[in-house]
């Protein structure tokens, strides 16, 4: 199992507000949250133990867990996410029984009680809004005659494993990818249900008297690539400027508030850079990871301040990517120039909330994220009708959620049943 080299930097300290005591002023650090998405290469399977194996999400395989980190970090994109899921919960999961017989409705009746479906429906609506696929898990009683149980997989702990020769995914495999995984024991292997036709394939599979009891389904949002994971519509927000520039405004803010002095340099540096850093120098213990961080922020800072510094240049390491562009691990920005002496932000963090409004597809009114001196708010009426479109727009989603339900629907016989 290859080791991860970016999975011991969650809990060191590697954005940060500087002070540059020569200078009379200050500089940002922070992380460039666009190589979050490390997808520019093939995925290569890793193999875990006894030819079972399972495709990387990204490149260190820590993708969801990643975007689930910048989205935590962030109040209104946060808030957002749990909007979308709600409003695609809606008014929750039911099953129609107004046309079924006594037997029937008493059967969906002992269904319902025996799993938690509201819990189910509002988890895959998260999986579905924060990733774009949700896995669900049926469980069939011992004869094979009823499915009796349903339960939702976290999409950010499933992997598939790789395609066979007729591009068929055969397995989900399930664990908790943050730590090493060493053995199969620490690994639940899930047989996954043909992605395009599940039904036939379920009908298939016990009509051949499998002894498997347990299935998952998977849906998913159809996208313009081909890739086994999808990559969400809003990585547009993490792959432009607009998340970094709203968390530049914050620390800003809070540097202004603290200290009068100003903020003249931001410094991004790349994840990997602290990496490479930590790893080419040996160092393994916490504390003395972060003390080696704070000094090379030291030795930059320095660079910029130092008297005897001046006229000099600073080399960093970049790389090109496949379509052309230059990938530099340190930047240094000047922004004496733009700042905005009293610390008066507000137009801009306007402006970076409606962008990241925008790019959720969802109204700033309608969750409230309307900061500013001076604003203009939709009426009454107008915050209805914005909801409503909103929830219009759910239809396709439900279309897809409700796949597996109508599966359970016709595999128990439930006559006259259906999910709404």
């Amino acid at each position: 199992m290859k080791n991860n080299e970016y999975s011991d930097l969650s809990n060191l300290q590697l954005s940060s507000v500087e002070i540059l005591p020569n200078a009379k002023s200050r500089a940002i650090f922070s992380v460039d949250s666009s190589q979050v998405f490390k997808e520019d290469v093939d995925m290569i399977p890793v193999t875990i133990d006894k030819g079972v194996s399972y495709m990387p999400w990204g490149a260190d395989n820590l993708l969801p867990y990643n975007i689930l980190d910048l989205i935590e970090k962030d109040e209104t994109l946060s808030t957002c996410q749990m909007f979308n899921a709600e409003i695609c919960y809606g008014n929750g999961l039911q099953y129609n029984t107004e046309k079924c017989t006594a037997s029937v409705k008493e059967a969906v009746e002992d269904f319902l009680l025996g799993n938690n479906l509201a819990s189910y429906f509002l988890g895959v609506c998260q999986d579905f809004k924060h990733f774009g696929w949700c896995v669900s898990v049926i469980i069939l009683d011992a004869q094979g005659k009823n499915i009796v149980g349903l339960h939702r997989k976290e999409a950010c702990y499933c992997r598939f494993s790789p395609a066979n020769k007729k591009g068929v995914i055969e397995n989900v495999l399930y664990a908790n990818w943050k730590k090493s995984i060493s053995s199969l024991n620490d690994v639940e292997v899930i047989p996954l249900l043909n992605t395009n036709h599940p039904w036939a394939d379920l009908n298939e599979r016990m009509n051949a008297h499998t002894k498997q009891r347990k299935f998952a389904v998977v849906c998913r949002v159809p996208t313009p690539d081909s890739t086994y994971y999808p990559i969400p519509y809003y990585a547009s927000l993490f792959k432009g400027k607009w998340y970094n520039i709203k968390q530049l405004i914050g620390m800003a803010k809070e540097a202004k508030l603290k200290n009068s002095a100003p903020i003249k340099y931001h410094i991004e540096v790349t994840e990997s850079y602290w990496a490479r850093l930590l790893k080419r120098e040996g160092i393994t213990d916490a504390k003395k990871k972060q003390e080696r961080i704070v000094q090379e922020k030291r030795q930059i800072m320095d660079f910029l301040t130092g008297a005897e510094n001046a006229g000099k240049v600073l080399f960093s390491t970049f790389y090109v990517s496949p379509n052309g562009e230059e990938q530099h691990e340190v930047v240094i920005n000047n922004i004496e120039e733009g700042i905005k002496e009293g610390g008066d932000w507000a137009s801009d963090i306007q402006e970076a909330v409606n962008m990241f409004c925008f790019t959720m597809r969802v109204h700033s009114n309608l969750v409230g994220s309307v900061p500013g001196k001076s604003q203009s708010n939709n009426s009454g009426s107008d915050k209805r009708e914005l909801y409503t479109i909103a929830q219009a727009l759910q239809k396709p989603y439900h279309d897809l959620l409700f796949s597996v339900h109508q599966m359970i629907v016709k595999f128990n016989q439930w006559k006259g049943a259906f999910p709404e």
